[in-house]
């Protein structure tokens, strides 16, 4: 049942019980396995565009973080029976490793539908009761996304370094995890750096005693302008070392030099998103999963002297990336990191390797 009273029968799967997040649909063909662990769909309910889920199963190598991170889980057709060489088990004994409810066999169709036109909202899944009353109440008791804090719940707990072998390095990057992607970290890796990853609520000022040659502000889940502790660090840290935001670093990069985000309708949530690099004129393929976006506008007003939009999303013109020269900065709202089929965006981690070296 979604918040406005619209009601989905279909088949359980995974674990039973119940279950409340805010329902959002990702448009991926391929990808459930990287998608549930995504730390950025906390507390989100997710619904699959795609007809077929569950076919290939799930392997240990293309996990993006150590859980399942959805809430809960909508498929139109679950396919109990999977086929793929790495695989170590099915989508749904893993669904029940970790206590996630899902649901199948309804219109994803409709309902995909339905939110791009009402926007999305809040909703429950239940295999214990079907009185719509009670359900209906539950799901109203649910605090809404906008205002929530959800860093507190995906972040590590201690700093690690995340290529202690790795021998022969450009940089070294210390990266703030507001939730951070397990490919971001491969990435940057593959591009040179040395990598050490660090709690949300680290001091900046030992981040800075660290001495790393760049910051790296990780994607995460939630309303950016909640993330208090985030925008005030971050402060203190812009023109001391160069930046570079993903998704939620992106946002609060932003915030914390005075511009302001604002929640869309339904998100964009999906590996087909059409992004301009305003400097090449070319159209990138890009992975998304955002549900808050930096204001346009508001960046007239941010204390920094000079800044650039360097990407556009096609769909809706927002923002999907700036820079910051005056303090060796940069951001995108989309996923470098992540392949949808072309790797459009990978050049992305060059660019910030080449803002250190610039970097006075």
């Amino acid at each position: 049942m979604l918040e406005d009273g619209k009601i989905f029968e279909g088949i359980n799967f995974g674990c039973s019980g119940e279950v409340i997040g805010e329902v959002v649909f990702n448009t991926s063909m391929t990808g459930y396995q990287e998608i549930i662990t995504d730390p950025s769909y906390c507390e989100q309910i997710v619904t699959m565009t795609y007809p077929q889920i569950g076919n290939y199963g799930i392997n240990s190598m293309d996990i993006q973080s150590d859980r399942v991170q959805v809430k809960g889980f909508i498929v139109r057709e679950y396919l109990t029976y999977y086929s793929n060489w790495r695989a170590d088990e099915s989508l749904e004994s893993y669904l029940k490793n970790y206590g996630i409810i899902g649901i199948s066999e309804i219109d994803t169709r409709q309902l995909t539908r339905h939110i791009r036109v009402k926007g999305a909202m809040k909703g429950i899944i239940s295999t214990a009761t079907f009185d719509e009353g009670t359900l209906l109440q539950k799901i109203k008791s649910f605090p809404d996304m906008v205002g929530r804090n959800l860093v507190d719940f995906v972040t590590c707990r201690r700093s690690y370094i995340f290529n202690p072998g790795k021998k022969r390095c450009r940089h070294r990057v210390v990266v703030y995890d507001y939730g951070v992607k397990l490919n971001i970290l491969k990435c940057l890796s593959d591009a040179g750096f040395k990598v050490e990853v660090v709690p949300a609520f680290t001091d900046p000022e030992k981040v800075l005693e660290m001495n790393p040659d760049g910051i790296l502000l990780s994607n995460g889940p939630g309303d950016p302008a909640a993330v208090n502790y985030a925008i005030s660090g971050i402060r203190e840290l812009i023109g001391k070392k160069p930046l570079f935001g993903i998704c939620l670093g992106h946002q609060l990069l932003a915030l914390a030099l005075g511009a302001k985000t604002y929640k869309l309708k339904f998100g964009h949530h999906g590996a087909n998103h059409p992004v301009k690099n305003m400097d090449s004129g070319e159209v990138e393929v890009t992975t998304q999963n955002h549900g808050f976006a930096v204001d346009i506008g508001s960046l007239k007003s941010i204390k920094v002297t000079g800044y650039r939009v360097t990407h556009l999303n096609l769909n809706d013109n927002t923002i999907e990336g700036i820079e910051y020269p005056g303090i060796g900065a940069l951001t995108v709202q989309h996923h470098p990191e992540a392949g949808p089929g072309p790797h459009d965006a990978r050049y992305i981690f060059g660019r910030f390797a080449e803002i250190i070296d610039g970097f006075n």
